[in-house]
Protein backbone atom coordinates (compact mmCIF):
# COMPACT_ATOMS: atom_id res chain seq x y z
CA UNK A 1 0.00 0.00 0.00
CA UNK A 2 1.55 3.35 -1.00
CA UNK A 3 2.20 5.94 1.64
CA UNK A 4 -0.68 8.35 2.11
CA UNK A 5 0.19 11.98 1.44
CA UNK A 6 0.65 14.13 4.51
CA UNK A 7 -2.72 15.38 5.65
CA UNK A 8 -4.70 12.63 3.89
CA UNK A 9 -7.93 11.73 5.62
CA UNK A 10 -8.64 8.08 6.44
CA UNK A 11 -11.93 6.61 5.24
CA UNK A 12 -14.84 7.03 7.68
CA UNK A 13 -14.84 3.34 8.63
CA UNK A 14 -11.14 3.51 9.50
CA UNK A 15 -11.66 6.71 11.48
CA UNK A 16 -14.47 5.09 13.46
CA UNK A 17 -12.33 2.04 14.15
CA UNK A 18 -9.44 4.20 15.33
CA UNK A 19 -11.75 6.28 17.54
CA UNK A 20 -13.25 3.12 19.03
CA UNK A 21 -9.82 1.73 19.78
CA UNK A 22 -8.79 5.04 21.34
CA UNK A 23 -11.90 5.02 23.57
CA UNK A 24 -11.31 1.41 24.61
CA UNK A 25 -7.68 2.14 25.41
CA UNK A 26 -8.71 5.19 27.41
CA UNK A 27 -11.28 3.20 29.39
CA UNK A 28 -8.78 0.45 30.16
CA UNK A 29 -6.12 2.91 31.25
CA UNK A 30 -8.48 4.85 33.50
CA UNK A 31 -9.77 1.70 35.18
CA UNK A 32 -6.34 0.14 35.61
CA UNK A 33 -4.86 3.34 37.07
CA UNK A 34 -7.71 3.78 39.56
CA UNK A 35 -7.71 0.14 40.68
CA UNK A 36 -3.90 0.08 40.86
CA UNK A 37 -3.81 3.08 43.19
CA UNK A 38 -6.41 1.57 45.50
CA UNK A 39 -4.75 -1.85 45.66
CA UNK A 40 -1.27 -0.38 46.18
CA UNK A 41 -2.42 2.01 48.90
CA UNK A 42 -4.40 -0.54 50.91
CA UNK A 43 -2.73 -3.89 50.20
CA UNK A 44 0.69 -3.26 48.62
CA UNK A 45 -0.56 -5.19 45.61
CA UNK A 46 -0.52 -4.30 41.92
CA UNK A 47 -3.36 -4.96 39.49
CA UNK A 48 -1.25 -7.67 37.80
CA UNK A 49 -0.44 -9.30 41.14
CA UNK A 50 -4.12 -9.28 42.06
CA UNK A 51 -4.97 -10.82 38.69
CA UNK A 52 -2.42 -13.61 39.11
CA UNK A 53 -3.67 -14.43 42.61
CA UNK A 54 -7.26 -14.30 41.39
CA UNK A 55 -6.66 -16.60 38.41
CA UNK A 56 -4.62 -19.08 40.41
CA UNK A 57 -7.13 -19.15 43.27
CA UNK A 58 -9.51 -20.93 40.87
CA UNK A 59 -7.19 -23.92 40.45
CA UNK A 60 -8.34 -27.30 41.67
CA UNK A 61 -7.20 -30.90 41.65
CA UNK A 62 -8.50 -32.87 38.73
CA UNK A 63 -8.64 -32.47 34.97
CA UNK A 64 -7.95 -28.94 33.84
CA UNK A 65 -7.48 -27.73 37.38
CA UNK A 66 -3.91 -26.53 37.10
CA UNK A 67 -2.38 -23.82 34.95
CA UNK A 68 1.05 -24.04 33.41
CA UNK A 69 3.02 -20.79 33.27
CA UNK A 70 2.08 -20.24 29.61
CA UNK A 71 -1.61 -20.61 30.46
CA UNK A 72 -1.21 -18.20 33.37
CA UNK A 73 0.58 -15.72 31.10
CA UNK A 74 -2.27 -15.92 28.60
CA UNK A 75 -4.85 -15.47 31.37
CA UNK A 76 -3.27 -12.28 32.71
CA UNK A 77 -2.14 -11.00 29.29
CA UNK A 78 1.58 -10.90 29.97
CA UNK A 79 4.58 -12.42 28.24
CA UNK A 80 5.89 -15.64 29.71
CA UNK A 81 9.02 -13.90 30.96
CA UNK A 82 7.03 -11.11 32.62
CA UNK A 83 4.74 -13.71 34.19
CA UNK A 84 7.72 -15.66 35.51
CA UNK A 85 9.17 -12.50 37.07
CA UNK A 86 5.80 -11.64 38.61
CA UNK A 87 5.35 -15.16 39.99
CA UNK A 88 8.87 -15.02 41.44
CA UNK A 89 8.08 -11.75 43.24
CA UNK A 90 4.84 -13.18 44.64
CA UNK A 91 6.64 -16.38 45.63
CA UNK A 92 9.33 -14.33 47.42
CA UNK A 93 6.53 -12.64 49.39
CA UNK A 94 5.14 -16.05 50.40
CA UNK A 95 1.94 -15.58 48.38
CA UNK A 96 2.58 -18.36 45.84
CA UNK A 97 4.46 -21.65 45.62
CA UNK A 98 5.66 -23.45 42.49
CA UNK A 99 5.43 -27.22 42.14
CA UNK A 100 5.50 -30.04 39.63
CA UNK A 101 2.06 -31.55 39.22
CA UNK A 102 2.21 -35.27 40.07
CA UNK A 103 -0.08 -36.16 37.17
CA UNK A 104 1.87 -34.14 34.59
CA UNK A 105 5.59 -33.84 35.24
CA UNK A 106 6.19 -31.81 32.05
CA UNK A 107 5.41 -28.41 33.46
CA UNK A 108 5.83 -26.23 36.49
CA UNK A 109 2.63 -25.10 38.12
CA UNK A 110 1.95 -22.38 40.64
CA UNK A 111 -0.45 -22.41 43.55
CA UNK A 112 -1.65 -19.69 45.88
CA UNK A 113 -0.50 -20.07 49.49
CA UNK A 114 -2.83 -19.60 52.44
CA UNK A 115 -1.27 -16.16 52.92
CA UNK A 116 -1.95 -15.35 49.25
CA UNK A 117 -5.57 -16.45 49.57
CA UNK A 118 -5.96 -14.31 52.68
CA UNK A 119 -4.52 -11.26 50.92
CA UNK A 120 -6.73 -11.89 47.89
CA UNK A 121 -9.79 -12.09 50.14
CA UNK A 122 -8.82 -8.85 51.87
CA UNK A 123 -8.06 -7.08 48.57
CA UNK A 124 -11.13 -8.21 46.62
CA UNK A 125 -13.52 -5.62 48.14
CA UNK A 126 -10.96 -2.87 47.44
CA UNK A 127 -10.58 -4.09 43.86
CA UNK A 128 -14.32 -4.35 43.29
CA UNK A 129 -15.06 -0.94 44.82
CA UNK A 130 -12.30 0.76 42.82
CA UNK A 131 -13.54 -0.94 39.66
CA UNK A 132 -17.10 0.28 40.26
CA UNK A 133 -15.82 3.81 40.98
CA UNK A 134 -13.71 3.87 37.82
CA UNK A 135 -16.60 2.63 35.69
CA UNK A 136 -18.99 5.19 37.21
CA UNK A 137 -16.52 7.98 36.50
CA UNK A 138 -15.97 6.77 32.93
CA UNK A 139 -19.73 6.45 32.33
CA UNK A 140 -20.02 10.22 32.77
CA UNK A 141 -17.88 10.71 29.64
CA UNK A 142 -20.02 10.45 26.49
CA UNK A 143 -17.27 8.80 24.45
CA UNK A 144 -16.79 6.08 27.11
CA UNK A 145 -20.39 5.51 28.25
CA UNK A 146 -21.21 2.90 25.55
CA UNK A 147 -18.09 0.92 26.45
CA UNK A 148 -18.94 1.05 30.13
CA UNK A 149 -22.42 -0.26 29.33
CA UNK A 150 -20.85 -3.08 27.32
CA UNK A 151 -18.48 -3.99 30.17
CA UNK A 152 -21.31 -3.92 32.69
CA UNK A 153 -23.34 -6.21 30.42
CA UNK A 154 -20.65 -8.92 30.26
CA UNK A 155 -21.41 -12.06 32.24
CA UNK A 156 -19.85 -15.46 32.41
CA UNK A 157 -16.38 -14.24 31.55
CA UNK A 158 -13.35 -15.06 33.63
CA UNK A 159 -10.49 -12.83 34.59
Amino acid sequence: MPDEPHGAVAPPAEQALAQGWCALSSLHGRIETHVERALQARHDLSVREFSVLNVLSGQHDGDGGHLQMKQLADSVVLSQSATTRLVTRLEDRGLLARYICPGDRRGIYTDVSDEGLKLLEEARPTHDTALREALAEAARRPELAPLVAAVEGLTGTTC
